[in-house]
């Protein structure tokens, strides 16, 4: 006998376990060194010293991504394990502003709490560190819970002021992290206010978001206007490249984007009905804001795969949108209720068979004590015969890669729970170890152009300021030719004790490579290991004076 499951307290204590309860897991697990991380170490690490953007490092995007990571080391010490935490609380954030979409869209609780399941598995769970990517995500959600709940709930005018304001200043505060998520996310924004301003004839709460979104942005790059805001910021002006391409767009929508157009054909087939009554349809607020939020999700998914490309699944916060949509309308069509155990119980196993993979990795690393893994490179049967398998039938001869499994751990608190290659790991106790740093009380002028940058903290040695001087150095996206040309004097000039430099051939000037042409003229190269990178394919060389 089926019975209720699902009440309004039962569904929110559910959600809160399936939110707080996945967002957690980070914190009872160990990480290799992440690829890129180290931005996100050495802007908030700047940030919690007390260094102000654009004044003392330039940056093409706004600061708004390393917020959270900043305040994070100001609690817990600029430790790498102190970025999983901030991260822990940016997911936390986000699977909550999804809660609070789903509820001003009024979806049906049975759905909302598989949703939520969803979202929290296919795009929170696995985002362990933060990452511009993601943290401009995270933002516009919180701004369009906001903004929902001001336009939605005609019940509680006393809030619909304040949550405009916050509305605007997190959908800013999202395009103040990254410019083409943020972007989008006010066009939604933008047009779930211009279908409520003409449905409704009501202009207020438009103008409110509009007049604080402005106040906001003008007080923030006023405030920067004296440091050179308007050489960082990056809006497709030069030195910087736009990453708008209308060629890519179609090509990749076209070409790719396989999951996106499946949920468009199958909304646009549960909408058909709607299109007989279309001016019903207009009036049905709840429909035409479902409807909005969850196309304006898809399409900007198709955008952001282009603008932000890397890493490759940026864009998938769309699969739980599109998920509540088809759930929602198809469970009336078949007139099935997903309050009821039976059918909540089953969609939740198909839900965690679905998206199996997120956690798979980690429940095999306990079968894989009890079950034997298959053997990779060439393999001999008892009987003699060459085996062939899934595991070993192309051959490695990368004789440069250290696998993760031979990674180890540093005695260095700043990477407390991170491994690393063990080259790694001794020539980060080499370059300590140099007269030129162990005898210079921090006073050591130091270039790193690595990923190591937690050095900073360990040594320490004082990072180089000014408002000319990028936050990262890859040359055409944070640093250009004039910052080049500057570090090409100073080479020349030798004005440092030691330089860091991160030979990475298979990426384009990620650190410059006419600047290692100049290290190898004016500086003698001292040491060289292996860069804390998967797969280990960069070295880090040691120059000094």
């Amino acid at each position: 006998m089926s019975g209720i499951l699902l009440n309004r307290k039962r569904a929110t204590i559910i959600e809160c376990l399936i939110i707080i309860g996945l967002a957690l897991v980070p914190l009872f697990v160990t990480f290799p060194y992440r690829v890129n991380i180290f931005l996100t170490w050495e802007g908030a690490y700047r940030l919690s010293e007390g260094q102000l953007p654009y004044r003392d490092f330039g940056t093409p995007l706004g600061f708004g991504f390393w917020l959270m990571p900043a305040l994070f080391f100001k609690l817990f010490g600029p430790a790498m394990i102190s970025l999983v935490k901030a991260q822990v609380a940016l997911n936390i954030m986000s699977g909550f502003a999804f809660r609070g979409i789903q509820k001003s869209l009024k979806v049906n609780l049975g759905v909302r709490v598989l949703s939520v399941l969803v979202f929290a598995l296919s795009y929170s769970f696995f985002n362990f560190w933060p990452w511009y990517n993601h943290t401009v995500i995270v933002y516009e959600l919180v701004g369009l819970a906001f903004l929902l709940c001001a336009i939605t709930n005609e019940n509680q005018s006393k809030w619909r002021i304040p949550a405009l304001l916050a509305s605007a200043f997190f959908l800013f505060l999202s395009f103040f992290t990254k410019q083409d998520g943020g972007g989008l996310a006010l066009l939604m924004a933008l047009a779930l206010l211009a279908y409520h301003t003409l449905q409704s004839k009501k202009w207020k709460d438009l103008v409110f978001f509009l007049g604080f979104y402005i106040v906001i942005a003008c007080t923030f790059f006023l405030s920067f206007s004296k440091f050179g805001i308007g050489y960082w910021f990056n809006h497709g002006q030069p030195p910087h490249n736009s990453r708008l391409s209308v060629g890519d767009i179609v090509a990749e929508i076209l070409g790719q984007s396989q999951w996106i157009k499946f949920y468009i054909l199958l909304i646009i087939i549960l909408l058909v009905p709607y299109f007989k009554h279309l001016k019903a349809s207009w009036n049905n607020r709840q429909l035409m804001f479902f409807v909005l939020v969850t196309f304006g999700i898809l399409i900007e998914a198709a955008i952001f795969q282009v603008t932000s490309y890397t890493p490759p699944d940026n864009n998938i916060f769309f699969h739980a949108f599109a998920f509540s949509f088809i759930l929602s309308h198809m469970a009336g069509l078949l007139q099935f209720k997903l309050e009821e155990f039976k059918p909540f119980a089953i969609a939740g196993v198909l839900v965690l068979l679905w998206w199996s993979g997120t956690y798979w990795k980690y429940l095999d690393r306990v079968f894989s004590r009890f079950m034997p893994q298959p053997e990779s490179g060439i393999v001999v049967s008892a009987t003699g015969e060459n085996v062939i398998s899934r595991n070993n039938f192309m051959l490695s001869y990368d004789s440069t890669d250290v696998p993760t499994s031979e990674w180890i751990y540093t005695p260095y608190k700043e990477f407390a729970k991170i491994y690393m290659p063990a080259s790694t790991v001794k020539g980060i106790e080499r370059f300590l170890a140099m007269p030129e740093i162990k005898g210079a009380n921090g006073n050591a002028k130091v270039l790193n152009m690595t990923e190591l940058t937690p050095l900073a903290s360990i040594t320490p040695f004082k990072l180089e300021t000014g408002s000319n001087y990028p936050l990262w150095y890859h040359l055409g996206v944070g640093m250009f030719n004039k910052q080049l040309d500057e570090f090409t004097a100073k080479v020349r000039n030798k004005h440092y004790d030691v330089v860091l430099y991160e030979y990475a051939p298979y990426n384009n000037n990620f650190y410059p490579f006419t600047l290692r042409d100049e290290l190898k003229k004016h500086y003698r190269q001292v040491d060289t290991f292996l860069a804390p990178r998967r797969p280990t394919n960069a070295i880090i060389e040691v120059y000094a004076r």
